[in-house]
């Protein structure tokens, strides 16, 4: 994985989350909140943190937002200042701004105003709850599109000793099995002939529709 240069702004627990999980992915990350606290708390994890206000354009450019692979926006709380800050980089040349958005209106707003991506952190955590808790299968999934996903299921009771090519789902329901997992690790080289055990669990492929009627979501 090549290692990338970060900008984040908003260090709430959003944002510090994302700057521990780039710290342990080897990132350099520079972080920047109008709260000391705040910076405080997460310099064991960033590369450098300041102390400033996002909206201000003068401090903006004395960063160089041009120089970082990545901007996140992650301010919580103060729309007006998120938005205001992805206008502001999109403006001083950065090649990529991502903006965290807690609805679909202020997701119009800040795409309008230069962000290259939105991210909803709660829209996304709910989602991933329902899906999770409403069938007894799910473990955890990825959502691909609108109308497709990647799912992580248990096997269910009925393929239980059965091999893959047995249970045929892709022709039944056009799901693909993209790897197997057992113990934590993932196989992805499986075949027809691999045979499914209780301990494992499968990474599947589909369209929503299909995989809500196989998994009985």
């Amino acid at each position: 994985m090549k290692k990338k240069t970060i900008l984040l702004i908003g260090i709430g627990r959003f944002g510090k989350h994302i700057a521990m999980k780039l710290n342990q992915l080897g990132h350099e990350v520079m972080a920047i909140d109008h709260n000391e606290e705040r910076i405080n708390g997460v310099m064991p994890y960033v590369t450098s943190g300041l102390i400033g206000n996002s909206t201000d354009e003068a401090f903006l450019k004395s960063i160089g937002v041009n120089n970082f692979d990545i901007c996140i926006v992650t301010i919580s709380g103060n729309f007006q200042s998120s938005l205001e800050t992805t206008y502001l980089l999109k403006e001083l040349g950065a090649k990529k701004v991502v903006s965290r958005a807690e609805r679909d209106g202020q997701a119009k707003f800040l795409l309008r105003n230069g962000a290259d991506e939105i991210v909803y952190p709660e829209k996304q955590l709910a989602s991933w709850l329902a899906i999770k808790y409403s069938s007894d299968h799910i473990l955890d999934y990825i959502e691909i599109d609108d109308s497709s996903s990647i799912y992580e299921v248990n096997v269910p009771k009925e393929w239980v000793g059965k091999t893959i090519g047995k249970i045929d789902i892709r022709k039944k329901y056009n799901i693909n099995i993209i790897a197997v997992k057992e113990n934590g690790k993932a196989d992805a080289f499986v075949s027809p002939d691999t045979l499914l055990t209780q301990d494992k669990t499968l990474l599947v492929f589909g369209e929503n529709k299909m995989l809500n009627k196989c998994f009985g979501i």
